[in-house]
Order: C-alpha cells, then structure tokens, then sequence
C-alpha cells in the first residue's frame, strides 16, 4: 500500500481512510490478519502510537477485530465491508461535486464532464 500522506487532514484520519481502501479493494481480505501496528507505522513513516489510534478507531467502527494474543483481523461482515466502500465512494464524490462547484459548474455540466470523460476512459 502507497502511504500519501496530506498536511490538509490529521494524519490517523488519513490512516484510517488508506486502511479502509485495503480492506474494500481486497488488500487486506475478509478474516485475513493485518501487519502489526509497528510494521504499518513502519510503512506509512508515521508515529506506532498515530497508527494505533488509527487501528482503535476501525476497532470501535467494527471494521477491524483484535484477538488478544494473535493480532488484529479484518471483519468477515461482507455487508459491512460494503458499506464501507459506498461511504468511501460518498466521500469522494462529495469532495469533487464541491470542487466542481467552486470551479463554477452546475449539476447538468458536472453530469456531462464526467459522461464524456468515462466515454473517454472506455466505462
């Protein structure tokens, strides 16, 4: 997993989001372990406490699953990883229909940009 890390957002949030992306794209698969806390900060060049923050809170979410002497693992809750992936989707198209709009597009012209833009890209 590529760790791009922002200065425009608290850095566990952003690792909470790139983990969800690893969950929902079949990185990290349902019922399968995740890297420890300290590998993960490792990676992601991020404090091990910052990072387990981050595994708390996909704990709290029901996401993420803690076995006390194996490690933490991902939730076999298909629906719920599913979920997930609608609410990461949500977020984005959010962020780009605000973006839009600050560039001074409406609804319709927003509609048509990305219509042709995913003719272009063969969806």
């Amino acid at each position: 997993m590529k760790w791009q890390l922002r200065s425009d957002a608290p850095i566990y949030s952003q690792l909470i989001e790139h983990i969800k992306l690893g969950i929902v794209s079949g990185e990290f698969p349902p019922g399968g372990k995740l890297p420890s806390v300290r590998d993960l900060a490792g990676e992601a060049g991020v404090n091990p406490n910052t990072m387990q923050r981050a595994f708390t809170e996909l704990e709290r979410e029901g996401l993420v699953n803690a076995q006390r002497t194996s490690g933490r693992y991902v939730t076999e809750d298909h629906e719920m990883i599913e979920e997930t992936k609608k609410d990461l989707a949500r977020a984005k198209i959010k962020d780009f229909l605000e973006a839009m709009t600050r560039l001074g597009y409406g609804a319709d012209e927003i509609a048509a940009l990305v219509s042709e833009q995913a003719s272009k890209e063969g969806s």
